[in-house]
Parts: C-alpha cells; structure tokens; sequence
C-alpha cells in the first residue's frame, strides 16, 4: 500500500478524522460553504504556501465531486472566458473539459491561477449574479499583483480568504506535538511551564524549517536538515523566476535589490527599511513600485509606523517610515544562508541577527490574524516593536530575543498613553506584573 502523505496521516487539515485538532483555515472554508449568502471564494496567498492543497483538500472531504481547473497549464482554459460571461457556455466547456457533468449542488469547482485566465476574475462576478448554487474557490500564486492591474475587478462579487504559511501552533499538529499544542491553545501555562524547555528547542526547529507546508511535511517525513535546506532554496529560486516571468521588465533589478537588500534591512538594531542602504543615493520613488510588487505578490510583509496609538491605527500611519520582512522565517534562513546549527545549537554568533530572527518570527504569526503597525518616538529614544489593534483596544508588543526583561521602551509607552495592556514576548515563561504580561514566545499567535 502506498505511504500516506504527512497531510493524509494528520487530522490537522482533514476534519473528517475522528480529532477535535483542524486548522483554522479549514473552519473558515467551512463557514463559507454554509453561508447561504456566500460568494466565490477567493485564496489569496504567496507560491508554495498551501493554496491548492487546502481547496483539494476541502473539495474531497466536503463534497460528493471535485472539478480542478488550473488556469496557467492549460492554454485551451485560458480563453474560457474570452467571448462572453454566459455561464451555461462556460459551464458546459467546463464539463466537457472534466468529462462529465457538473452537479451544482454537490460539486466544488477549484479554478486555480485564475489570475492567468482572460477576463477570469471579471467572470467571477456573473457566477455569483448568475448562478450562485455553484460553490467556486479561486486562487493565483500573483493573484495580488494582477488585482492592482485589474480595473473591472468584481468589487463587492466575491469573498476572500489569505493564506499564510503555516503557524507555529500549525507546525506542532504536524510534527507529532499536537498536544502541546492543545495546551497553548487553552492558554494553560501551569502544565506549559513543565515543558518550556523543550517548546523553546521546538522553536529554535520552527525558526530553521519555517511554515512552508512542503518544507515542514518533507522535515516530519526524513528529518533530513540538508534536504529541508535545499526545498527552501528551491522555493526561493523559483520566487526569483516569478519575477522575470511576472514584473515589469523595467523594475526587476530593483525588485531583486530589495528582495536581497531586507536581510542586510533586518540586521540593523534600527529595523527601519532604509532606501540609502539598498544603493547608494537612491530615494523612495526608485524603489516603490519594486516594493509594492513584492507586497502585493505576499513575499514580503509590510509593517509600518504610526505617529500615534490612536483608533483606528491605519489613520495615524507614516506611509514613508516602515519595516519590511519576508513571509517566511525558513526562507528568511536559507537566504542568508545560515548554518542549520547555529540556529538548532542555539549558537551565540548570530548575536544582532537573532533579534531579527526573532521580529520576524512574530511578524509572521501575528500577520495571520491583524494589521501590524509599530511605533517611534521622534527623537529614538524608545520603539515599540508591533503595535495590533483589536476591537477598540490597542496593543504594544516588545519582543526580547531571549530572556532579557528589561523593557524601558515598553514602560515610556505605557506611561506615555496610558495603556491598559501590554504585552512583552521572550524566550522567559509566563508572567503577569501590573502594568505589563510576558508572553512565551510560543504563544505569539494568541494575540
């Protein structure tokens, strides 16, 4: 009998196995399946983070019948929706393309890189007027980048869903620590404390292997560190290739300076991106529409400061001053091209750079659920590394690489606004004072 995927054996993504553990994002597919005013979904999300696993995934667990349509191996799908947006005629291609008819009722249909297809967006937009019995999930690996482009994009017509690399609470379902999981989940730090050691060696493994599902189901399979390394380079090689196949020829070697340019950007105690630092004597408008590609293609994240706490933080942003990270702390790795073992021996030579790790870290499990913003005061003498806006509450978050609990800058803010709650995350246990909780790394995504 055929060996099962890592995906297959673990009940983290397949809710149809008898375990109370699924992942969110299966949840919310759920939520729109049932929804009777629902919309064709849209995935949006980076190359390689899961995208048409998930719709597979959910198509073959929740529906009687799964009809996948990829939109960039198939040039004779690419036209579909040239001549007209009569769904009875792209129906029936559809049909004749699979081979049998398609049951709206208890069919899903996955149009994936759909962003390839002509008109393929805009034709989203007369399933759901037209024929909204059809259940429709879309996704594009640049899907992003061709919204931008896009003028008669189905506003208000579809729903959309980011997908993310998976978490680090994700990460632990598919390595066989499911229970430590449940553990941080339910937020019950009396039995966590037993096990700090061992989450913080877990972590320091998370931080080499990242979330890239391929990277962390090859790592649960072989335990290979080597072969894990050379998935993420090829991961990355194959970023570089979207960029001369996808981006404007004009600002690809701008896109490349910046893409190379953020671990240098990272390494600085200041993390504030710096266009001086990527070429001498340059200034933001040689290098916006580079950045904003990458944004908008989900490689990197985008956190920028506020001149102040106010509600709703993105009313106070400084469009001018930002922090960029990429979407992957493996990836952030492998481009740096960093000894497995300084990360997997916990080697002091990383010394600043460990910091950087470790924002990019929380960058990246805080991303899946808010804005990020982060703080400065004018003249530099405190920073606030994320600030998160939740309800009408907002939050300053200090990360401390390691178990140092000095936080000055976190108490000058407090004082400053008046804030009711702060939040500091280390590598320390669990720990309530006052004016301030600190927060185990682990447990980052809580918040």
């Amino acid at each position: 009998m055929q060996r099962a995927t890592l995906f297959q054996r673990k009940a983290y993504f397949c809710p149809k196995i008898d375990t109370a553990v699924k992942r969110k994002l299966y949840d919310k597919l759920l939520e729109w399946k049932h929804n009777a005013n629902r919309k064709p979904l849209i995935l949006q999300g980076a190359r390689q983070v899961g995208k048409t696993w998930l719709m597979k995934e959910f198509g073959k667990n929740e529906f009687e019948e799964v009809c996948y349509f990829n939109f960039e191996s198939s040039e004779r799908l690419k036209s579909v929706f040239f001549a007209d947006f009569d769904v009875k005629r792209i129906v029936s291609i559809l049909e004749i393309e699979v081979g049998r008819k398609i049951n709206s009722h208890n069919t899903l249909l996955v149009f994936d890189e759909i962003q390839e297809a002509e008109k393929g967006l805009t034709a989203l937009k007369y399933f759901y007027e037209q024929a909204p019995e059809y259940y429709i999930v879309a996704a594009g690996s640049l899907l992003g980048v061709s919204l931008q482009k896009n003028t008669s994009f189905p506003v208000g017509k579809v729903d959309f869903l980011r997908v993310y690399p998976m978490s680090f609470l994700e990460f632990l379902e598919n390595t066989d620590h499911a229970l430590l999981a449940e553990q941080i989940e339910a937020q019950n730090w009396a039995v966590l404390d037993t096990f700090h050691e061992k989450l913080i060696d877990l972590l320091r493994l998370y931080y080499f292997t990242g979330g890239m599902p391929e990277v962390v189901e090859h790592y649960r399979n072989s335990k290979d560190i080597q072969a894990v390394r050379d998935i993420q380079e090829k991961i990355l090689l194959g970023y570089e290739h979207d960029f001369a196949k996808h981006a404007p020829v004009e600002i690809v070697p701008r896109i490349r300076l910046v893409w190379h340019g953020i671990i240098s950007q990272l390494a600085k105690e200041n993390r504030k991106f710096i266009y001086g630092q990527i070429k001498k004597g340059t200034r933001a408008k040689d290098f916006e529409l580079a950045i904003n590609w990458l944004t908008d293609a989900g490689l990197v994240l985008k956190v920028h400061c506020v001149t102040k706490p106010g509600l709703p933080l993105n009313a106070y942003t400084d469009l001018d001053t930002f922090k960029l990270f990429i979407l992957d702390i493996g990836l952030l790795n492998a481009m740096a091209q960093l000894d497995p073992m300084i990360l997997l021996e916990k080697n002091a030579i990383l010394t600043e750079f460990k910091g950087a790790l470790t924002e990019q870290f929380v960058a990246q499990q805080l991303k899946n659920h808010h804005d990020l913003y982060y703080w400065s005061a004018p003249n530099a003498t405190a920073e606030i590394d994320f600030l998160i806006q939740r309800r009408n509450e907002i939050i300053p978050i200090e990360v401390k690489a390691e178990e140092n609990l000095k936080s000055k800058s976190l108490r000058i803010f407090a004082t400053k606004y008046n804030v009711p709650k702060s939040l500091r995350l280390s590598t320390s246990r669990y720990r309530e004072q006052d004016w301030m909780t600190n927060i185990p790394l682990y447990g980052a995504h809580l918040y």
